[in-house]
């Protein structure tokens, strides 16, 4: 069974710290969007590059690729067709931006609830050291997380570090 690849989109896909530079990084397009709950003022601008999407899909052979985001299924209207992916499954997170186990991220439980003891790899941009202890102290030995900067996203060093997990986990 394939590890599962668990997205992010605000940091790693989206470099929203990024937005407030005069222009998007190199790669980058600004799209105007309208989930759920964005009904005032301007729409949300949302930096995507087209790159990441054939970057993930090149990983879809070792990996299954599933949203980890706020954006839950929202992200399969609003990004995927930006990025060229098909509709994703998503983590629906019984609840958002709550406490947490031992100082751990919000999202991390239910990560390792999600993946049920499958390996993985995340990419967050607030995954941090508690993160990784916390997991390793659930018994999930095999996962990759991967802190991203919301300034610059995933870079191709991620997507390397990704593609030679998932390389060694196969033998």
């Amino acid at each position: 069974m394939k590890p599962l690849l668990l997205i992010d989109i605000d940091g790693p896909l989206n470099p929203y710290a990024a937005l407030s530079l005069r222009r998007p990084p190199d790669g980058y397009l600004v799209h105007r969007m309208r989930p759920t709950g964005w009904t005032d003022g301007p729409a949300l601008p949302v930096l995507l590059n087209p790159d990441h999407g054939t970057a993930l899909l090149a990983l879809a052979d070792r990996y299954t690729l599933v949203w980890a985001t706020t954006w839950k299924d929202e992200a399969n209207e609003w990004v995927a067709p930006h990025l060229g992916l098909p509709p994703l499954p998503y983590i629906d997170w019984p609840t958002m931006h709550g406490g947490a186990p031992d100082g751990t991220f919000w999202k991390t439980q239910y990560v390792v609830e999600y993946a049920a003891g499958r390996p993985f790899a995340w990419v967050d941009d607030e995954i941090t050291e508690r993160d990784r202890a916390w997991i390793a102290g659930q018994g999930q030995r095999d996962a990759l997380l991967r802190r991203t900067d919301p300034w610059t996203g995933l870079e191709q060093a991620d997507f390397d570090a990704l593609a030679q997990w998932a390389a060694h986990r196969d033998g």
